[in-house]
């Protein structure tokens, strides 16, 4: 079964590694918004892109957050990952640090965004996993994260229905 899911990442820097993984094929994705109609959603402040993140999150069943260099901490990332899980949707993380960008980069590796956010008195850090393909080579990232992304997004909505 091909589970819809929506990608949560930081856009400035990571658009051309999240395209890799989105273009995968493994889950079927939101379809990427494109610069213009993000500036228009912009525009209409927090309420705009409240709603718009949670229009995009209809119909999603898990919230894949990749996890680049300066993703932890923003605003709209933890929106995101506060509305998946209330949504009861499967949340995972991926580090992509080591794919390349367009320029065949690489960046440091984030912090965790789920530290800090809490269910309870749990922290989320300690329920949802995070995934760090054990390899430095973007191709072997890439080849890591294609063969076990099914897997992981079948554990993260597993995990989602143990707290239902």
């Amino acid at each position: 079964m091909t589970r819809k899911a929506f990608y949560s990442f930081h856009y400035e820097l990571d658009a051309w590694r999240a395209a890799q993984v989105r273009n995968m094929g493994v889950v079927d994705g939101n379809a990427p918004v494109k610069d213009n109609k993000w500036e228009e959603v912009k525009k209409g402040g927090d309420k705009a892109i409240k709603e718009w993140i949670d229009n995009q999150l209809k119909g999603r069943s898990v919230t894949i957050v990749l996890i680049g260099a300066k993703t932890a901490g923003r605003k709209w990332i933890i929106y995101e990952i506060e509305q998946s899980w209330n949504k009861g949707k499967g949340v995972l993380g991926i580090h992509i640090h080591n794919l390349h960008d367009s320029d065949g980069n690489s960046c440091s590796k984030g912090s965790n965004p789920f530290v800090g956010l809490s269910l309870g008195n749990k922290s989320l850090s300690d329920i949802v996993k995070t995934h760090n393909p054990p390899y430095s080579d973007s191709r072997n990232v890439y080849s890591h994260i294609k063969k076990n992304l099914e897997t992981w997004v079948e554990d993260a909505i597993d995990i989602r229905s143990d707290y239902s």
